[in-house]
């Protein structure tokens, strides 16, 4: 998701954007992020950087909690010496997934995961290091820039005649182009902290998210062996074992409130995702 930011960001007119690779700038390395950061000018500084493997995370507790906990309290810290802006994204997998209608920003967080736990840590400490730092929390994200679920199920699909997704877990597919659009009103310093809730609109099934995106390649004329995805439950895999939420997905009443726009339907993304970047 950074990629996407960085060059959104740098295709607007009065935007400077420095982007840093994991080489340049290592989560793990507190000393040398404070060296690096401390004596660079900035006014917005957006991490989107997380150990997010769900797996890995269950059996590394602690370098979960050092990457995605300790690294961006530090971050928020040291924008709040400096006094910029400091926007770090969360995800959907800091609630337990028991709920049936969208989370809000001030729903009870429950993770049932260690990345989940994790995730929930670092909203905790950013916000108690900067009280002006906003923590962004989003779902399901794909785009351009680093392959998805929705990339390896078309993968699959242009190969095979059978694919399956699962279909009783639910959120929202969000494009990464759209969170960088949506996060733009919230780089101001005095434009307010705390949580919020960045997802595109509506809810789906993996599968149900899978079926659309091979029927649109079907409608654009993208090759694909399969025609249908079929449905698998969450208990059926078995090679998962950190539990996933069932349920997660964010509630944007809250962004529509604070800047009059609310987000585009996961539909209108897909659809986009699939002409751009799967049509010939």
């Amino acid at each position: 998701m950074g990629a996407a930011l960085a060059r959104e960001y740098a295709a607007i007119e009065d935007c400077e954007v420095t982007p840093f690779t994991h080489a340049q700038l290592d989560l793990g390395q507190p000393d040398e992020l404070r060296a690096a950061l401390t004596s660079r000018k900035f006014e917005v500084l957006i991490n989107a950087a997380a150990l997010t493997n769900v797996e890995y995370c269950e059996d590394h507790r602690r370098e979960a909690m050092r990457l995605n906990a300790e690294a961006p309290r530090l971050l928020a810290e040291i924008c709040r010496e400096k006094e910029d802006r400091f926007i770090h994204v969360s995800t959907d997998y800091v609630f337990d997934g028991e709920k049936r209608t969208p989370y809000l920003e001030e729903d009870a967080a429950d993770p049932i995961s260690v990345y989940g736990e994790s995730k929930r840590a670092g909203e905790v400490q950013v916000l108690e290091a900067n009280d002006r730092a906003l923590v962004v929390r989003v779902s399901w994200v794909f785009g351009p820039d680093r392959p998805s679920f929705v990339d390896a199920i078309l993968k699959r699909a242009r190969n095979e005649a059978e694919v399956t997704a699962v279909a009783d877990k639910f959120s929202t597919p969000t494009y990464a182009i759209d969170i960088a659009h949506l996060l733009r009103p919230f780089f101001e310093r005095d434009s307010g902290g705390g949580l919020l809730h960045l997802a595109n609109r509506g809810e789906c099934s993996w599968q149900e998210y899978a079926q659309w995106a091979l029927d649109c390649c079907h409608r654009f004329g993208v090759p694909m062996k399969a025609t249908t995805v079929g449905a698998v439950s969450l208990g059926e895999m078995k090679n998962f074992v950190a539990r996933r939420p069932v349920y997660t997905v964010l509630g944007t009443e809250k962004y529509r409130r604070l800047t009059g726009n609310a987000p585009r339907d996961w539909q209108e993304v897909v659809e986009q995702y699939v002409r751009d970047h799967y049509r010939g």
